[in-house]
């Protein structure tokens, strides 16, 4: 951890179809080895599954509703305190609650073996969308074992 200035955050330029920053994130986070154009075909085609999967219009709107299912609102962090390290739990920023949820969906769908990425990550949102799935249920994990630790929870710093 740097002791000098803050690190700035940059602003994302929103992606071109859907005229969205959460979208451009998704992309970004779906990219490997610097192939964008790839990973927008990825994430725009399992947009369109997602869509005539629920059949409910707009896959931005079904995005943003999957990730308030797949968001972690707890977490805990390793705190060192004379020589015994405790697990203590800390509410999570804003921003670090959105990049995990689609860190999980990504992995999640690529942890998904004999399916093409885009019909895994269309998969992967709309279980996200329904409240189950795999994502969920490592949401539901961190707030299980932040649950379990809130008695270090004065040790926070």
């Amino acid at each position: 951890m740097s002791r000098r200035r803050k690190a700035v955050k940059r602003q994302t330029t929103p992606d071109i179809r859907y005229n969205s920053t959460l979208v451009a994130h998704l992309v970004n986070v779906v990219m490997q080895d610097g192939k964008k154009n790839t990973a927008e075909r990825i994430v725009y085609g399992a947009f369109e599954k997602v869509s005539e999967k629920l059949e409910k219009g707009d896959p931005v709107d079904l995005m943003i509703g999957a990730l308030e299912n797949a968001r972690p609102r707890l977490e805990v962090k390793s705190r060192r305190v004379g020589g015994a390290t405790y697990q203590v739990p800390v509410e999570i920023s804003y921003e670090r609650q959105e990049s995990l949820a689609l860190r999980w969906i990504v992995k999640a769908a690529t942890g998904r073996k004999g399916t093409p990425m885009k019909d895994a990550l269309a998969s992967e949102i709309v279980d996200a969308y329904n409240n189950t799935g795999s994502v969920v249920k490592k949401k539901e994990d961190t707030h299980k074992m932040a649950q379990a630790n809130r008695a270090f929870a004065h040790l926070r710093w």
